[in-house]
């Protein structure tokens, strides 16, 4: 990476070690019930992936761990992997206190070579904004995935992305290369702290996303598209079903999840 970029990853990293602080005692994430419940996956995802038991799974991006866990909790033999080594110094402590084993690895998506190949690669919400060069990533990906394994993603759809945080006008460019910069008051887990983060995304298009992993010579063989989150995490959600929202303010149905299953 040339040197803006490793500056832009240096500063994201650095938010999400002061983000981590706030998310572990928020009522998002909420811990407490979590350590009842121990699983935090949702209907798609678990669908998707289907039984997991002894299966080698490999969490990229993983915060603090909560899937991670969740998926260790139903027999996979997990590795995740993040980059701020505060998420991953509490994801490690979360799984010991629970004494569910998780392999925990701070790192770069980039700079991720491993010795060992996984059954299953897994991707969740609000993960691939945060990486400027998908070619990159699909190809970590492949280096890393099992023959005859999938990679899955379930992730916010890139039109989302082109409205303003309240979702009332268009403010971003769908195709766009260029990182967005921004200086951000809270998080989705704490919206109403007076804190201030530094936020750098980019944004991809779905041709992108799709490409990038096409380029990598796996085969598609689930492509999903969903008009509704299933996290209570934008303002003015409304809840219509069980861990699925839509918008007040939004009269027509907008792609808001994405979900897509590759296969090599």
């Amino acid at each position: 990476m040339d040197e803006k970029i490793n500056k832009y990853f240096e500063l994201n990293q650095k938010s999400w070690d002061k983000r981590t602080s706030y998310h572990l005692n928020s009522d998002f994430y909420d811990l407490c019930s979590f350590k009842k419940s121990i699983n935090s996956l949702k209907h798609i995802e678990l669908n998707a992936l289907g039984n997991v038991k002894d299966k080698s799974v490999l969490h990229l991006q993983c915060h603090f761990g909560m899937d991670s866990i969740s998926l260790a909790n139903l027999g996979a033999k997990v590795t995740a992997v993040d980059f701020s080594s505060e998420a991953i110094k509490n994801g490690k402590e979360l799984s010991q206190e629970l004494d569910i084993p998780v392999n925990f690895i701070c790192s770069n998506v980039y700079d991720l070579c491993l010795s060992e190949e996984y059954d299953i690669i897994f991707v969740s919400y609000g993960a691939i904004c945060w990486l400027n060069d998908l070619d990159l990533w699909a190809k970590v990906i492949n280096l890393h995935l099992k023959k005859g394994g999938f990679f899955y993603i379930v992730d916010f759809h890139p039109v989302l992305g082109m409205f303003d945080d309240k979702i009332d006008k268009i403010k971003y460019e769908y195709f766009n290369k260029k990182a967005c910069v921004e200086n951000i008051q809270g998080t989705y887990a704490e919206k109403n702290i007076k804190v201030y983060f530094d936020n750098i995304e980019w944004s991809h298009s779905m041709s992108e996303i799709i490409g990038s992993l096409l380029s990598q010579k796996l085969t598609l063989i689930n492509f999903q598209e969903f008009d509704y989150s299933t996290y209570n995490c934008f303002e003015d959600l409304y809840q219509f079903e069980n861990e699925k929202f839509k918008f007040k303010n939004i009269k027509i149905d907008i792609p808001i999840l994405f979900s897509l299953k590759f296969k090599k």
